[in-house]
């Protein structure tokens, strides 16, 4: 990732990050709790903003207390002096818990900042929300600062750099990064450092560890069991994972021998703990270039708090470091409308198919303007026509569509699937030369045809995939992970359908 990715302390639960200033720019961490915050909410990830539109902390229980002269009269007034307040409107962060105070306290001592927003936990883990409503702006904002002494960051090349270098000359960790392939194994690197930072004394990860998904709480296919990995419906993948998982244990098993010092053996006395472990380097990871005094340097970086942002193919925040103070910073886009309580986000990694993603951070979406499936190529469709229906614009890598312009119904039907089906489908284009309305049809047959038959062999179809989800509450979060994967592929077939259907329809005679 480039220097700009598209990726409070509480008051009793409120969480709350305060800060002396607005800014304006992209980044992570700066704030300082400034203002009293003197309403109660409970946070995800971070802590509710106060009026000041900054997260800030306060001591009591957020209740406020407002004196009025009082006027004892005998006739009721006759305007009433305040209209009941309507309640809240539901937003996605209403349903889901504030985050653990300490959550906050830990980071606020070290210098870490937000300005309005707040981390809340959910079945699915954290997330960032707004705390208030910001208004679009001609330049971005800053909404979260993380100072570079917090962080877990290694160069990407040799030689082994480390930032901030908490590894001491002579430590066996060392040769065991060291002995890694510098252009494949940057995820056991980083899992070593990551290893290695709880075992310091007085480190900030051996705090932060316990906000990190256990086990048993993360959708990692490293940690998936076998018959987990044989319900994915995708050989290709799974073979893949098992691959993946060997790689991990074979390495334990060279590095954490019985003749290992005590220093080493205790970093990951369990193959299971090193799994973990670099589980949470590939999930968690954010590649950068930052520049330290005059050294400019690619790295692989754990980033506390700003690991904490979910992705989107959409996303409202990116990342950027700011070199003159070493901060990473998270930034609202410019030009960026938020509303309380909309989740905050970014895009982990573009351009990539679901099984990529489903590969790398264990989740996939439905809406993924970048997912393919495989065609004959026997049947193409006019690509122009395509777009035209669809109102999508735009190069084939920049592909968007412009909502608003089609019926209620079609703009609802149009979404990031639209989109990577016209990419997959394969299409002609030849200049001004028109399609013919009869052997478009045959086309669009064809290709209904072909994905018809790709569902036929799927073990299961979508109806029963989304009675598995449905029944089964007590299902583990990777076997959760694995059917949500083969139901959105089946989804992306159907939809591919649906939006050939809606093609044929439009073709004019």
């Amino acid at each position: 990732m480039g220097s700009s990715i598209l990726i409070h302390q509480p008051i009793n639960n409120l969480s709350i990050f305060n800060t002396t200033k607005n800014q304006l720019y992209k980044g992570v961490h700066h704030g300082v709790f400034a203002a009293p915050m003197y309403f109660a909410r409970k946070n995800y990830r971070t802590a509710a903003a106060a009026a000041a539109g900054v997260l800030t902390s306060t001591a009591n229980n957020g209740a406020v207390f407002s004196s009025f002269d009082d006027d004892f009269t005998t006739q009721p007034p006759s305007v009433p002096l305040r209209e009941p307040s309507s309640p809240p409107l539901p937003t996605p962060a209403s349903q889901l818990e504030p985050a653990d105070p300490d959550f906050y306290k830990i980071g606020y001592v070290r210098s870490v900042r937000a300005y309005g927003i707040e981390f809340r936990e959910g079945p699915d883990g954290y997330g960032v929300y707004a705390s208030k409503d910001v208004e679009p702006l001609r330049r971005p904002r800053v909404i979260m600062e993380i100072p570079l002494e917090l962080m877990l960051t290694i160069s990407q090349k040799l030689p082994w750099m480390f930032f901030p270098d908490h590894i001491p000359v002579g430590h066996p960790i060392f040769d065991i990064i060291n002995s890694t392939n510098p252009e494949t194994d940057w995820d056991l690197r980083l899992a070593c450092v990551l290893l290695h930072a709880f075992d310091c004394k007085d480190n900030f990860w051996q705090l932060y560890g316990d906000f990190l998904p256990s086990a048993d709480e993360c959708t990692s296919l490293l940690l998936a069991t076998e018959e987990e990995l044989s319900e994915l419906q995708d050989e290709k993948l799974a073979s893949i994972m098992r691959q993946q998982q060997h790689r991990a244990w074979e390495f334990w098993e060279k590095n954490w021998h019985s003749a290992v010092p005590l220093k080493i053996k205790r970093l990951a006395p369990e193959p299971e703990r090193f799994i973990w472990a670099l589980s949470m380097a590939q999930t968690r990871c954010t590649n950068m270039q930052i520049r330290i005094g005059a050294l400019v340097q690619d790295a692989n970086m754990l980033v506390p708090y700003a690991d904490m942002l979910n992705h989107s193919f959409q996303p409202n925040c990116f990342f950027h470091w700011r070199f003159k103070d070493r901060m990473l910073e998270v930034m609202i886009n410019a030009g960026q409308r938020i509303r309380k309580g909309d989740e905050m986000t970014v895009n982990y990694m573009s351009g990539q198919r679901n099984n990529f993603l489903m590969q790398r951070y264990g989740f996939s979406s439905a809406v993924n303007p970048w997912d393919a499936i495989e065609f004959s190529g026997h049947e193409n469709i006019h690509l122009d026509s395509f777009l035209s229906v669809f109102n999508i614009s735009g190069l084939p890598e920049e592909y968007y569509y412009n909502t608003g312009r089609l019926s209620s119904d079609e703009d609802s039907f149009v979404d990031g699937a639209v989109i990577a089906a016209a990419r997959t489908l394969p299409t002609w284009s030849d200049g001004d030369v028109p399609p013919i309305p009869s052997m478009e049809k045959a086309a669009i047959k064809k290709l209904q045809e072909e994905c018809h038959n790709m569902l036929a062999e799927f073990p299961s179809t979508f109806e029963q995939d989304q009675k598995i989800l449905d029944s089964t509450p007590e299902i583990s979060r990777t076997l959760e992970a694995v059917i949500k994967y083969r139901l959105n592929r089946k989804s992306f077939i159907n939809k591919i359908i649906k939006a050939l259907d809606i093609y044929q329809e439009q073709i004019l005679f």
